[in-house]
C-alpha cells in the first residue's frame, strides 16, 4: 500500500506530461465541453434543444481530444477554431455572425480566466510556470479553478438576465462590428497571454490586475458603443414607423372625410333601393360599399399599437400602401403578438417580406386584384398561424418548383426569393410553409408552433 500511494506521490508531483493528459480527457468531456455549451447557449441567447446539447457536447470532447492528442502545435489551434464553427453551425444552424462569435466566446473566456488565475495561482504556491504546465498536483486545481470561476460568472449573468440577445435584432452591419471588436480583442488577449505566459515568473501581480482591468474597459467601451448602434437603429426603426404611421392616418382622415361627405347620399341611395324594393340592387351596392369600409378597416389594422414590431409595422404598412396604389384590394386581419413570436424576428421578417412580395407580383397580374392577409394564434395547435392569399393568373403554377433556385416569372430576376425561404425554414425545427391552390386564390400559410 504504501508503495501504490509512494508511487502516486511520485507521478502527480513530478512532471508528467502522459498523467496530464490523461486526466484532461474527463476534463474536456464533463467539464470543457458542458461549459462552453453553457457559455453560447445563454450569452448568444441559443434557446438549444436537449438533443443540441448533447451533439455539442460529444462533437467538441472528440474535436478537443483530437487536437490535444493527435494534431501538433500550432496546427491544432487553427483546427480548434474551424471545428468549433463547423460544429456550432452544423448543430444549431445559425448565422454566419452569430456562428463566428460562438465559435471564438469559449476560448475567449477560457482564456480571461486563465490569464487573470495564473500569476496569483503561481504566486501563491511559489512555483514558476513550467512545473504548473507539467506538474499534475499543480495543474489539475488551477485548470478546475479556472472552470469554476468561468460557470459562476456566467451563472451570475444567467441570473442578472444579460446576453447578447440583440444580436437578432440588428442589421448585418453592427453584427459585423461586433465581431470585428470580439476577434479584435481576443487577438489582444492572445498576445497578452504570450507575453505574460514568457515573462510571468518576473511579472509582479499589479501588471496582471491592470492588464485585467484594462481589459475590462475596453470592453465596456465597445459593448457601450454597441448599444449606442443597437439604439440608433432602435430609434430609426421607430422614426420609420412614425412616418408610416403619419401616411396611414392621412389616408384615413381622407376616407373617414370622404365618407362623411357622402354619408346622406348613401343613406338616401339605400332608402332608394328598400323603396323600390330592389333587393338585388341593395346587394350590389352594400357590396360595393363594404368594401370601401374594408378599405378604412385595414388602416385602422395597421397601427404600431397593434403590430407591436416597428420592424414588422414598416413591412406591412409598405407593402399595404404598394399593393393599393397598383390597384390591388388587400384585406387584413390581425391578431398577433410579435413579442411572443418563438422565431427570429429577423428571418420571419425575411420569410414575410419575400411572401408579401411574391403576392404582390401575382395579383397585380391578375385579373381580380386580390390579396388576403391573415395574422393569428392557434391556442388549440400551439402555434401562430400567417396566413397570405392572393388571386393569380398562372393557374399551371408548380407549388413545388417555385421554390427551386433561379425559379422566377419574371424577366431579369434571379429567382432567390423563395429558395431563401426554404434555407430559412430548414433552421427552424419549428416553423413550417404550406403552399396550396385553388382556381381563384394561391395560398401561403406559414406556421411557427410554440415549442
Amino acid at each position: 500500500m504504501m508503495d501504490f500511494l509512494n508511487s502516486l506521490w511520485i507521478a502527480i508531483s513530478n512532471p508528467n506530461e502522459v498523467l496530464i493528459k490523461v486526466l484532461s480527457v474527463p476534463m474536456i468531456i464533463f467539464l470543457e465541453a458542458p461549459i462552453s455549451f453553457y457559455i453560447i447557449n445563454n450569452l448568444l441567447n441559443l434557446g438549444a434543444s436537449k438533443r443540441q446539447k448533447i451533439l455539442y457536447i460529444i462533437a467538441s470532447s472528440l474535436m478537443c481530444l483530437l487536437s490535444g492528442f493527435i494534431i501538433p502545435s500550432p496546427f491544432n489551434i487553427v483546427f480548434n477554431y474551424i471545428g468549433s464553427f463547423l460544429i456550432v453551425y452544423f448543430i444549431f444552424k445559425t448565422g454566419a455572425v452569430k456562428t463566428i462569435i460562438a465559435s471564438v466566446l469559449p476560448s475567449f473566456v477560457f482564456t480571461i480566466a486563465q490569464s487573470l488565475l495564473f500569476n496569483p495561482y503561481i504566486t501563491l504556491m511559489n512555483i514558476n510556470y513550467t512545473e504548473v504546465l507539467s506538474i499534475p498536483m499543480y495543474k489539475v486545481p488551477i485548470t478546475l479553478i479556472m472552470y469554476a470561476l468561468v460557470f459562476i460568472i456566467i451563472s451570475i449573468l444567467k441570473h442578472k438576465n444579460l446576453s447578447l440577445k440583440f444580436l437578432d435584432s440588428i442589421d448585418n452591419k453592427s453584427k459585423s462590428m461586433i465581431v470585428f471588436y470580439l476577434l479584435f480583442g481576443l487577438l489582444y488577449i492572445i498576445l497578452e497571454i504570450i507575453i505574460t505566459m514568457e515573462y510571468i515568473d518576473i511579472l509582479p501581480l499589479g501588471y496582471t490586475f491592470s492588464n485585467f482591468i484594462m481589459l475590462l474597459l475596453y470592453f465596456a467601451i465597445s459593448l457601450y458603443s454597441i448599444s449606442k448602434v443597437v439604439k440608433l437603429n432602435k430609434t430609426t426603426q421607430e422614426l420609420e414607423s412614425a412616418e408610416q404611421y403619419n401616411k396611414t392616418l392621412h389616408i384615413l382622415h381622407d376616407n373617414v372625410r370622404g365618407f362623411k361627405h357622402d354619408f346622406d347620399n348613401m343613406v338616401t341611395t339605400i332608402g332608394g333601393y328598400i323603396n323600390t324594393d330592389d333587393m338585388e340592387g341593395l346587394k350590389k351596392y352594400y357590396l360595393e360599399l363594404e368594401k370601401d369600409c374594408e378599405r378604412v378597416n385595414n388602416l385602422y389594422i395597421l397601427n404600431p399599437d397593434s403590430i407591436n414590431n416597428p420592424g414588422i409595422y414598416n413591412l406591412l404598412t409598405s407593402k399595404y400602401h404598394e399593393a393599393t396604389e397598383k390597384g390591388i384590394d388587400v384585406t387584413i386581419y390581425y391578431l398577433l403578438n410579435l413579442n411572443e413570436l418563438n422565431m427570429k424576428i429577423y428571418e420571419f421578417a425575411r420569410i414575410l417580406g419575400i411572401l408579401l412580395d411574391n403576392a404582390i407580383e401575382a395579383s397585380e397580374k391578375s385579373s381580380e386584384k386580390i390579396i388576403n392577409i391573415s395574422f393569428r394564434r392557434d391556442n388549440k395547435n400551439n402555434r401562430d398561424v400567417i396566413s397570405i392569399e392572393n388571386s393569380y393568373s398562372n393557374k399551371n403554377v408548380d407549388t413545388e418548383t417555385i421554390f427551386n433556385k433561379g425559379f422566377s416569372e419574371k424577366e431579369n430576376h434571379s429567382g432567390l426569393g423563395l429558395w431563401e425561404v426554404r434555407k430559412i425554414l430548414s433552421k427552424n425545427n419549428n416553423v413550417n410553409l404550406f403552399t396550396d391552390k385553388t382556381n381563384d386564390l394561391f395560398k401561403q400559410q406559414l406556421e411557427i408552433y410554440l415549442n
